[in-house]
């Protein structure tokens, strides 16, 4: 596979950042796409929900005193809101320009788990997002901080029941464990004494606030130091521990390169990142330019997301909606804000499950076909397979080739955009279903290649990047 397609996989979500890359080198390509504006403003499916407090305890009110019919129209339109964000969230993806930004978000999203289904305001749900996306090449540290007093965050890891006399351990447990140092690398009594420098830490109109009344304002022993912490106060220390960087750089190398991270690369990117300060850019471009170099292809599963959107890129598909990639990625394992556990999603292998491949292979089938992607087709679905016949749209499909060539170059031209490795035997299938005699003019010559690379998408090869 071509250098420039595997790192815009890596980087983006699909192939469509390969001539950039190539035009512009890796480091001006990074360094634009961490220069990239994004849109602050509030989106209009959150403007009539609730945002404050007082608002929040209006809908509440309403809904107390409400009919049953009420309060399902108000929950309604909550669940529309949900479906507008993941949608708003997605278009991004696949729209922005340079979409290392989004992948970034995706990644801090899965670091700092907080889902929808818990919190259920969608308006903290948003905040938190935009926290990430405004930090996602910021400061560890600093991110760290925003997101320990998100309101998100606050009511995920439920610290309103944290309350001096009667702590509640859940958000300091995981500010440990899950989201900066890692088990083995603290103790019982820093989770207590942290747990008490968190009580009362309660929601707030903007983000999360400590109520008077229920705070702790004695002084606590935490990692051997004794003071009046808050929460910035927990973060400064945890970042002076020794094993701080690991824990980030092994789930960055991860996300992006290694399912199987080697140990030494974590310590290595590590060490460099505490010389950093815990600046997230340079660790991306030192990360991403040295790993470059290196013959590293075929070391991860692609998740659900550029799973889909290769696909999309692939054979042209402009307009499949934005609902059918949600559906199609919550089918897959990925439903954004809405991870199994605080421990987001696991990757790797889990990537891959015996029906996970087949849904895969079944939809690559059904857009070869150009046959439409819509939630009511993946409904249709058990395992992947079509458990009725359904009505669809026929769109257009193309996959890009050079139409000078011969059955040869175009295998090469698409293995080496889709492959990191071909094997002997998948080379003489290929060059069965593109024979010798193979003419890139003939009329029914795109069909040909879109029946090859229906054939690529079924490779164990395609799953790896």
């Amino acid at each position: 596979m071509k250098k420039s397609s595997l790192w815009s996989l890596r980087l983006g979500f699909s192939g469509k950042q390969t001539s950039q890359i190539e035009k512009l080198g890796l480091e001006k390509f990074l360094k634009q796409s961490y220069n990239s504006k994004f849109d602050t403003t509030l989106p209009d499916f959150l403007q009539d929900q609730p945002k404050t407090t007082l608002e929040l305890k209006q809908v509440r009110e309403i809904i107390k005193t409400s009919d049953p019919e009420t309060k399902k129209e108000i929950q309604k339109k909550e669940n529309q809101a949900t479906a507008e964000f993941k949608k708003w969230w997605i278009a991004k993806m696949r729209n922005d320009e340079f979409p290392l930004r989004e992948n970034m978000v995706c990644f801090w999203h899965n670091h700092f788990v907080s889902t929808s289904q818990k919190v259920k305001i969608n308006y903290w749900i948003y905040q938190h997002n935009m926290i990430l996306r405004e930090n996602a090449f910021g400061n560890f540290k600093e991110l760290t901080k925003q997101i320990l007093k998100s309101n998100a965050m606050v009511r995920y890891l439920d610290n309103g029941d944290n309350k001096k006399g009667k702590v509640n351990e859940n958000l300091i447990r995981e500010l440990l464990e899950l989201f900066t140092i890692g088990i083995g690398n603290y103790t019982e009594n820093d989770i207590k004494n942290g747990a008490k420098a968190l009580a009362g830490l309660n929601i707030g109109d903007e983000g999360a606030v400590y109520r008077k009344n229920i705070e702790d304002n004695s002084d606590k022993i935490y990692f051997g130091k004794t003071g009046n912490w808050k929460a910035d106060d927990l973060v400064d220390i945890i970042f002076e521990q020794k094993n701080i960087p690991y824990l980030i750089t092994r789930k960055i190398l991860k996300w992006f390169i290694y399912d199987n991270p080697p140990e030494d690369l974590v310590v290595y990117y590590g060490d460099y990142f505490r010389k950093q300060k815990f600046e997230i850019e340079p660790l991306l471009t030192k990360i991403f330019t040295e790993e470059f170099k290196k013959e590293n292809s075929g070391n991860k599963i692609k998740n659900p997301l550029v799973y889909i959107l290769q696909l999309c890129d692939e054979l042209h598909l402009e307009n499949v909606n934005d609902a059918a990639i949600m559906a199609f990625i919550k089918q897959q394992g990925m439903d954004l804000y809405n991870q199994v556990n605080v421990k987001g999603w696991d990757g790797g292998n889990s990537w891959l499950t015996s029906q996970i491949y087949l849904q895969r292979n079944n939809t690559a089938d059904l857009l070869c076909s150009g046959k439409s992607l819509n939630r009511r087709v993946l409904k249709t679905m058990v395992n992947g397979v079509e458990k009725e016949k359904s009505d669809y749209e026929k769109v257009s499909v193309k996959v890009t080739f050079d139409s000078d060539g011969n059955n040869k170059t175009i295998i090469s031209e698409l293995s080496d955009r889709l492959l990191f490795t071909v094997s002997d035997s998948a080379q003489k299938d290929m060059e069965n279903l593109l024979k010798y005699d193979f003419d890139p003019k003939d009329p029914h010559a795109d069909f040909a290649v879109v029946r090859l690379f229906n054939y690529i998408t079924k490779l164990p090869e395609y799953q790896l990047i």
